[in-house]
């Protein structure tokens, strides 16, 4: 889980998976799945520039700034996958 989580920040986190989910009435899973990593992709690059005052100083940091973004959505899919295999009959297989 990110460091510093604020109270809202499952809330948001829903949100986008609401919307995600909302789509799938209409198209296929692994669509909607690239187009919330594309969609995250260009938010993360957007947030990106706003700390530079140049493309190329941004360019300079360019590989840090996957690293950092490559890292941080490891640790929150390994977190996630773990709790989907130790959940996996409560998430998968709900009883009605």
């Amino acid at each position: 889980m990110p460091k510093d989580v604020d109270d809202a920040f499952f809330d948001r986190a829903d949100a986008h998976i609401n919307l995600s989910n909302d789509q799938l009435a209409h198209i296929s899973l692994g669509k909607v799945s690239a187009s919330m990593l594309y969609g995250t992709s260009r938010f993360n690059a957007w947030i990106s520039a706003c700390g530079f005052e140049t493309g190329a100083d941004m360019e300079a940091k360019k590989q840090e700034t996957l690293n950092y973004f490559v890292a941080e959505y490891t640790k929150m899919l390994e977190e996630n996958l773990d709790d989907y295999i130790a959940n996996f009959d409560r998430y998968m297989k709900p009883s009605h």
